[in-house]
């Protein structure tokens, strides 16, 4: 028995009374249920296409192969909850680009995630292609493909496409909370771009002939439409869900913009933030964010990252309790996606040690990715469509990015 069994028998029970009918655990259909989703999540290949690991650890340096008090990810816990392929987030701040610093700082989080297999070999490996994921799920190593979350380390050169794609680099999330030299961010006021720069429609070809998924999170939506156009290859949303359950909340994706997705044969991963999920925790995270804003324009002395967490304590003193969301609330998620363009365009992208303490009921770290599945068969789903949207559909999308690549490489 290898020790991912191991540790997945020894607390399918535990994570059995954690879904959405703990409480009634007399019938045998939720602990059917509840094993079979167990099952499922130990056979299957689970890939999150975005998990904060690297920017967590370089503020809080902290063993991850052993149990952390900390965050949502350790290897204990991503065993529990059969996860095999995290996608650890290369993040650089947006303020880092007026600085000249983004791709320092991200080159020094790519050695963070080499150092990580280098101290644990027995547990991690890099992941560079589809098949590493597979080779490397068969030897019973959890993989670590990275990519890169806003792409200002590419700094206006080329060039620096290859050296990420080099450094395991597979896929680039173009902006993130300010528009770049790439592309519009969908959290700025100022659309410098209207879209994408004309630097950014180069960094798109270029993607493509990388073979480096291109990824539509944080961009304004007129950079999406262009980026859709444009790309050869199909694209993904690495960490989005679906504005319908959030309107006017530009970061989540239209129902527009979903089939455009699904036509381009990309995907859209969903994010597990509450505030990515329900108008309620939208509306509370909104006047949170405006609170905390103020409060730092009184506080110029402070920066945003250093007061994130205690802030939203204080805000929960004098407003109330901030609302979660529910698994139910993500299960919706995929039933909007899974109705509009079928299961195969929709995955997990949930934004683990990224969105604070904002995650739902049920799913608060990457033990519970089985209270996910266990949620998905209550509703129906068989468990071939279950694999589909755990990692199958990454994968293949990926696969037809490398492909793509493989073959404009070969006609030049």
């Amino acid at each position: 028995m290898t020790c991912k069994t191991l540790l997945l028998s020894v607390t399918a029970l535990l994570i059995s009374g954690c879904g959405q009918h703990s409480g009634d655990m007399r019938g045998s259909q939720p602990v059917d249920l509840a094993a079979r989703a167990q099952q499922i999540a130990e056979t299957s290949i689970i890939v999150d296409t975005h998990v904060d690991v690297p920017y967590r650890l370089n503020k809080i340096p902290a063993d991850i192969s052993s149990a952390t008090e900390d965050g949502d990810f350790d290897y204990p816990r991503a065993i529990a909850g059969g996860l095999n392929a995290p996608f650890m987030s290369i993040y650089t701040p947006a303020e880092l680009e007026s600085e000249g610093r983004s791709k320092e700082t991200a080159d020094s989080l790519i050695t963070l995630v080499e150092e990580i297999v280098e101290n644990s070999p027995d547990k991690f490996a890099i992941a560079r292609s589809v098949d590493d994921i597979k080779q490397q799920f068969e030897s019973g190593l959890m993989s670590l493909p990275m990519g890169m979350e806003n792409g200002s380390p590419i700094e206006g050169d080329l060039a620096n496409l290859q050296h990420f794609y080099d450094r395991g680099i597979r896929y680039i999330t173009l902006t993130h909370s300010l528009s770049n030299l790439i592309s519009d961010s969908s959290y700025d006021e100022n659309r410098q771009w209207n879209g994408l720069s004309e630097f950014g429609v180069r960094v798109v070809k270029e993607m493509n002939r990388l073979g480096i998924m291109v990824d539509v999170s944080h961009v304004s939506d007129d950079a999406f439409w262009q980026i859709v156009d444009l790309s050869e290859a199909p694209v993904i949303a690495s960490h989005s869900s679906a504005r319908h359950f959030t309107p006017g909340f530009e970061r989540n994706m239209s129902d527009e913009m979903i089939l455009a997705l699904a036509r381009n044969g990309g995907l859209i991963q969903i994010n597990f933030g509450s505030t990515f999920l329900t108008r309620e925790s939208r509306d509370y995270g909104d006047a949170r964010s405006a609170a905390r804003k103020d409060y730092l324009a009184e506080h110029p002395e402070l920066k945003e990252d250093q007061i994130y967490l205690s802030y939203a304590k204080t805000y929960a003193d004098e407003h109330g309790p901030f609302p979660f969301a529910s698994l139910d609330d993500v299960l919706d998620h995929f039933d909007h996606v899974v109705r509009l363009v079928g299961v195969d365009h929709v995955g997990i992208g949930s934004d683990f040690d990224g969105v604070g303490d904002s995650l739902p009921t049920g799913l608060k770290d990457v033990s519970q990715y089985p209270n996910l599945i266990r949620g998905l068969l209550e509703r129906g789903y068989s468990e071939s469509d279950i694999r589909k949207l755990l990692g199958e559909n990454l994968l293949r999308v990926w696969q037809a990015v490398e492909d793509h690549a493989d073959a404009t490489s070969s006609s030049t």
